[in-house]
């Protein structure tokens, strides 16, 4: 199977959890608003969330799945099922361990790190004490979940692991439904949502269990014991854990910093929302694909064929994140009011949460580059190099934070994270390249140059259609007037962009057949 139709796989799964976090999020803002439950609510999940990263999606796709390739490539399914029954005994032993501390540890952790705001509300703060005790065990649901999906990832069954995230948005859209139906006010309709999140978690979990099964494999419980193979995952891992959640570590300091205002929070949620449709879709895909392809292609000696791989993910994460990065800019407010101005969501919200979806549009294309350029690194079983490099990221975000968020507000922490992403990628990019692990191509630099000049071909015409369509997206507007306008407005930007990148020689149809049909490389390069 082609690269691209591997990221085609992941990325089809991964777009179908998007949409329904976007059903789910219109639900949430048409219940909530940005009003105070709201901000109790993301406020509780951000914790969690941000274990899930540093614990396990960030972990394990950076240390288990090269190791568990190399144990496949050294002794077969039978040392891989081992290698991973010792893995699970440990990781399980820990995480439990960990729960039961946070759930002791949780007023002072929401006092000190969640939500240092809410302290002066007592209210808010209780609430927030609660609703982060009950949605904690996600975290060991999810953590296990990951490691199962890197299982599943190294074996080339990439669907089951790509789709179970949907599971989460089913259950919240369905916990929104009820409490909608039922005229739930927010308070309760938070704590339906909190007790969904748990569920989704087990549901999942069940959802990747019968993925492993389905390929063969099976885990049982091993008593914990730290072999010589454990050892290396967690000497990889640990560093790996907090290079892979330095999104959700940023929007930890941005949500604890702007836990001071009423209303930041959750307006910072529903623009990240947006942004994580193609983030997921394009920057997932690529990060859960190529890693276990470069690791595969290191292993076996294939060096050209790994700097081939680097350089078409590259490739094809510009082609598809430059023209995103310039319509978010673009169309950002309309995008909000299409989606979310309802209920108890405002013009007023629309204005600011739209303001942070632009900001978010420019540092789109680093977040999605950072999936790509990890793996270079991970795949070479080098995690410490990506961590050093995300504490720069780290110290800038917060200190830009701090800076702009008194005169910005939330918008001011939205440009701190997207300046954190640039630095992030371009010393990953930078170190990549003078290692000799990255290799430069002239025709490439060419190319992205082109795709800015299509993508702003098709920023101008959106600037033009959204001038002359005005009326059919102002707030006053049917909903199904403003829906089909966007939608065609969407439309007709993409058909501009591709013929503008292929006439202007941004694309071609080689690059396109180059990415569809590449091949294994058969021959070892010294």
């Amino acid at each position: 199977m082609s690269l691209v139709k591997k990221f085609a796989t992941v990325g089809g799964a991964t777009l179908g959890s998007r949409i329904f976090g976007f059903a789910r999020e219109t639900l949430m803002a048409a219940a909530l608003g940005t009003g105070p439950m709201a901000d109790v609510f993301y406020a509780a999940f951000r914790f969690p969330n941000l274990f899930r990263r540093l614990f396990a999606e960030g972990a394990f796709n950076a240390a288990f799945v090269p190791l568990f390739a190399k144990e496949i490539e050294a002794n077969g399914t039978d040392g891989a099922k081992r290698f991973s029954e010792e893995v699970f005994g440990v990781l399980f032993s820990v995480l439990l361990l960990i729960t039961i501390v946070m759930e002791l540890a949780m007023p002072l952790l929401v006092r000190f790190v969640i939500a240092p705001g809410f302290a002066d509300d007592p209210e808010k703060f209780s609430i927030t004490i609660r609703m982060a005790a009950v949605m904690f065990p996600y975290l060991m649901c999810m953590s296990l979940t990951a490691m199962m999906s890197g299982m599943l990832n190294s074996l080339h069954h990439f669907f089951a692991a790509a789709i179970a995230p949907v599971f989460l948005n089913v259950v919240m859209i369905g916990a929104l439904f009820y409490a909608l139906y039922t005229g739930a006010d927010p308070l309760a309709t938070a704590w339906y949502l909190s007790w969904g999140v748990l569920a989704a978690g087990v549901l999942q979990l069940a959802v990747v269990y019968a993925g492993v099964l389905a390929a063969g494999m099976s885990i049982g419980f091993r008593f914990p014991k730290m072999t010589p193979n454990v050892k290396r995952l967690l000497i990889l891992a640990v560093p790996a854990a907090v290079t892979g959640g330095i999104t959700q570590i940023n929007q930890l300091i941005g949500q604890a910093i702007a836990s001071s205002r009423d209303g930041a929070i959750a307006a910072l949620q529903y623009a990240d929302r947006i942004y994580q449709l193609p983030l997921g879709v394009v920057g997932v895909a690529v990060g859960v694909v190529l890693l276990p392809e470069l690791a595969r292609a290191l292993k076996g000696g294939n060096l050209r064929e790994a700097g081939n791989l680097q350089n078409r993910s590259i490739e094809f994460v510009l082609f598809l994140t430059i023209p995103a990065a310039f319509a978010l800019w673009i169309l950002s407010d309309e995008i909000i009011r299409v989606l979310y101005e309802r209920g108890a969501f405002h013009q007023e919200n629309t204005a600011v949460v739209g303001s942070i979806l632009a900001i978010y549009g420019i540092g789109l294309p680093a977040f999605v580059l950072i999936k790509a350029l990890q793996p270079g690194f991970y795949a070479r079983e080098d995690t410490k190099t990506p961590m050093r490099f995300s504490a720069i990221a780290v110290a800038t975000n917060c200190a830009t934070a701090l800076t702009l968020f008194p005169y910005m507000g939330a918008p001011g922490i939205a440009v701190a994270e997207a300046t954190a992403g640039w630095i992030s990628t371009v010393l990953l990019f930078a170190t990549l390249l003078r290692r000799g692990h990255l290799t430069w191509e002239w025709a490439l630099a060419k190319r992205t140059a082109l795709l800015i000049v299509a993508a702003a071909v098709m920023g101008a015409a959106i600037v033009f259609l959204k001038q002359y369509w005005a009326p059919s997206l102002a707030s006053g507007a049917p909903l199904l007037t403003k829906i089909g306008t966007l939608g065609l407005l969407i439309a007709i930007a993409m058909l501009i962009y591709f013929a503008a990148a292929f006439l202007v020689g941004g694309a071609n149809l080689s690059m396109i057949r180059r990415n569809l049909n590449r091949k294994p490389a058969p021959a070892k390069d010294g």
